[in-house]
């Protein structure tokens, strides 16, 4: 076992996600020494696979109802998006010489689409600034001297530091390095962290009958699973709110965008009252009205699946999706099928895996944190602070989470430098006095 002597004032940073580069970029950028320590073989890997389908950075909206997206931790994550949010990310991004956009769903991406160009030339700046990367360095909590305790391929090493920032992640994603193993460790010291559930999830289906029978009917299944369901709107039951956009069909649910963005609140009504409702509008662009209208119309020889293909652009996934929730002769009547096209209920029993998720709620709690001189700091642990998405906050995809990581992990690394300035002022004055 070796053991690394202080020989100056030095951060540690645990994780190295975009919480933690950026925490990292920040105590730098005050002349502080970094070492950054990661589990897996290289960072970022999180980061770089999301980044695969198009690197969806942040969201173009305006700010007010940015902040929305951060539900229940929006007040406490305010004034961090504030200092560090949309705007001064794409400032940031094009300081790396990439340039972004504004697509058309407001969303921003790098030009490229893609997140390694963006991540090589961070970590180039990131080498140059004196950070000292160590990856294969799977963090195992202190010792009793207060010590960073790692297990590497060598054998456990131990790390003394000045501070240091925990930016470990959620508990989705594990074989990339999100594995939650933390929760035990900060537990024991005394934070207070809530427990970790599915966020930006799909969900299994559980269709009524005399007994719900889990997932889809085998007809339905077999048809339609992988199948997108374009051009609707959708709500948790009970909400007023509609939401437009799509989700996808799988073998026994549903997930996707759409879902995704309906997650907690269908996520929290399950864990309240064992199931919960997904309200799907099939045709938002049509009044109630209209589909009655249409319906009604004669048909003549048609069948009534071709009477709606004609009439109201019904058909496929849609029109199986009818016929799996009612039954022959609730999809025969007119009033019955017109009032399920504009509220189509999808009954939903629980999340799909938390390592399935895109994301995780849960972690350490708001309250665990300091709130006025050092921002993001554990009350138990003076001079460590947290980032990322091992804090408890929640946000739909879009660039919501993302943004969410950039900025606490940047509030974090300036915390604790300011911190480190404010322990070495009143170390200086005391041995002076």
């Amino acid at each position: 076992m070796t053991h690394q002597k202080l020989t100056q004032q030095t951060a540690a940073v645990i994780g190295g996600g975009p919480a933690g580069l950026m925490a990292a970029e920040a105590l730098a950028a005050r002349g502080i020494r970094v070492d950054l320590f990661d589990a897996m073989p290289s960072v970022a890997r999180k980061f770089l696979l999301a980044g695969k389908g198009g690197m969806n950075i942040t969201h173009g909206e305006d700010f007010a109802t940015f902040l929305t997206r951060y539900g229940l931790r929006r007040d406490a994550l305010h004034p961090l998006l504030a200092a560090f949010g949309p705007a001064e990310l794409r400032q940031w991004i094009h300081g790396l010489g990439i340039d972004t956009f504004v697509g058309s769903s407001g969303r921003v991406f790098p030009t490229d689409m893609k997140a390694a160009p963006l991540l090589r030339a961070w970590l180039h700046r990131l080498r140059g600034q004196g950070v000292h990367f160590h990856v294969r360095h799977r963090w195992l909590g202190w010792d009793d001297r207060r010590s960073l305790r790692f297990a590497t391929p060598e054998g456990e090493r131990l790390h003394s530091a000045n501070t240091t920032v925990l930016a470990l992640g959620g508990g989705s994603w594990q074989r990339l390095g999100s594995d939650g193993a933390w929760q035990p460790l900060l537990a024991a010291a005394g934070v207070d962290v809530a427990p970790l559930k599915p966020s930006n999830c799909g969900f299994i289906v559980s269709m009524e009958g005399a007994e719900p029978v889990d997932g889809w009917s085998p007809h339905f299944r077999e048809r339609f699973a992988g199948e997108p369901v374009k051009a609707i709107a959708a709500r948790a039951s009970g909400k007023l709110h509609w939401q437009r956009g799509e989700f996808l069909v799988n073998a026994d649910g549903i997930e996707g965008s759409l879902v995704y963005a309906l997650s907690a609140a269908l996520r929290d009504t399950i864990e309240g009252n064992g199931a919960a409702t997904l309200e799907v509008d099939l045709l938002p662009d049509f009044s109630a009205e209209r589909v009655a209208a249409e319906i009604s119309k004669p048909r003549g020889s048609r069948s009534l699946s071709s009477h709606l293909q004609s009439r109201l652009g019904l058909k496929g996934v849609k029109t199986g999706l009818l016929r799996e929730v009612l039954s022959v002769g609730g999809f025969n009547d007119p009033q019955t099928l017109a009032s399920t096209i504009k509220h189509l209920p999808i009954r939903l029993k629980a999340t799909r895996p938390l390592d399935e998720a895109i994301s995780s709620a849960g972690g350490v709690r708001f309250e665990a944190l300091d709130s006025s001189n050092s921002p993001l700091m554990l009350k138990a642990l003076p001079g460590t602070f947290c980032a990322g998405e091992m804090l408890d906050w929640e946000a739909p995809t879009g660039g919501y989470l993302l943004t969410g990581c950039f900025s606490t992990g940047f509030a974090a690394g300036k915390a604790a430098a300011n911190w480190l300035q404010r322990t070495r002022a009143a170390t200086t004055e005391t041995a002076s006095s």
